[in-house]
């Protein structure tokens, strides 16, 4: 009896979430743009030409996507195409290596698979795009849009309007910290240390992003990299979640939501940001009724990714993870819907959701054309 409630409990929470994001695309979309940073959780095809083994650009992956394998982590939607979509937009976001022909006044998706906020840890899979990198590669972006709306200060009145979507840091743990026979970080920085490392590094990115236009931020938290099926088959917890590493990554998520006061305190006459709880998502996976929470959908590599060409599980939209690290369409349907309108919860979404900072009106306080250019010539 409990196993037909839990499984009509997700096709229940998948229709109803489906019929809100039916209702939310129709007409013109909340913001004029969307930029994307981040890692595997948000990556549409940027690793795919890259000399990584970070990549997505196979069978299964995509198997639910309407274009097959793009070079998305996951079966079919990621979680930010979702909020595209709930946005408005018509289209998803293109990648930065695809961006030919594309309308990057819509927005432009820098996320790479296996990224981090450290560079060291961008090259644990070969070469991926930093976040240092993707910065850069945002300030190429800035200059063809000033190009095309015929000033910098255009541009920057434009890109005052836009949403900014950061989301990464578990490959700082995953693949950096949590492996301290690869890499010094563990025997350097406690657990405390680590993640003021990252968040005063993350903090450098954010304003050097403020410098350049941006005005609206969503910054998402890690969640509990220790139920990954990766970490649970790794520490042989049959089942259960390694609870060293949530509490390690629970450091991070905190140091973030108090970054958030920071910057808004900081920049509260002209900027919004906004912290999601990625963990209280995690926390709700039985309450949502995901039957299988702790083993991925498809059959997998030494890696975590999914093996080429193998049938994954036909009963996708009951579990939660993918393959041994990201999450299937269905878990992202139901993140993103509650990412985008909380219903004023704030366990989720703080202090406001994406729906309620997209309608936020920031103030178009431009700085001098020469001291625009000097900051988008800086380190290029």
């Amino acid at each position: 009896m409990e196993f037909i409630i839990k499984k009509w409990l997700v096709v229940l929470i998948v229709f109803f979430s489906a019929n809100y994001l039916q209702q939310c695309v129709n007409g013109k979309s909340q913001v004029p743009c969307l930029f994307i940073f981040g890692d595997s959780l948000s990556d549409s095809g940027n690793n795919n030409n890259l000399p990584t083994s970070a990549k997505s650009n196979y069978n299964p992956y995509g198997i639910d996507f309407p274009m097959g394998p793009t070079g998305r982590f996951t079966n079919g939607r990621t979680s930010i195409d979702i909020i595209t979509q709930l946005l408005g937009f018509e289209n998803f976001i293109p990648p930065f290596a695809n961006i030919n022909g594309s309308d990057i006044l819509k927005g432009v998706n820098y996320a790479s698979g296996a990224a981090g906020i450290r560079t060291e840890t961008s090259m644990a899979k070969g070469f991926v795009i930093s976040l240092g990198l993707q910065l850069k590669n945002h300030k190429v972006i800035i200059s063809q849009i000033a190009s095309r709306l015929g000033s910098l200060n255009k541009a920057q009145e434009y890109l005052n309007k836009c949403l900014y979507y950061v989301h990464i840091g578990s490959n700082d743990y995953i693949n950096n910290y949590f492996l301290p026979q690869l890499y010094p970080t563990r025997h350097i920085y406690s657990p405390q240390q680590y993640a003021e490392a990252l968040i005063e590094e993350l903090s450098l990115n954010l304003q050097a992003l403020h410098e350049i236009g941006a005005r609206k931020y969503v910054l998402s938290g890690l969640g509990l990299l220790g139920c990954t099926p990766s970490a649970i088959f790794t520490h042989g917890t049959d089942g259960s979640c390694v609870e060293e590493q949530n509490d390690i990554a629970s450091i991070f998520d905190f140091k973030l939501k108090s970054l958030v006061d920071h910057f808004n305190n900081k920049f509260s006459a002209d900027s919004k940001f906004i912290f999601i709880n990625s963990t209280s998502e995690s926390d709700s996976q039985n309450s949502n009724g995901f039957l299988v929470a702790n083993a991925p959908c498809c059959k997998t590599r030494l890696i975590g990714g999914c093996i080429p060409d193998e049938r994954p599980c036909y009963n996708r939209g009951e579990y939660v993870f993918w393959d041994e690290f990201h999450t299937t369409e269905a878990w992202n349907l139901v993140t993103a819907t509650r990412m985008y309108d909380s219903y004023n919860n704030l366990v989720f979404t703080y202090p406001m959701d994406i729906k309620n900072l997209a309608e936020q009106e920031t103030m178009k306080d431009l700085e001098p054309i020469n001291v625009i250019t000097s900051k988008l010539s800086a380190s290029s």
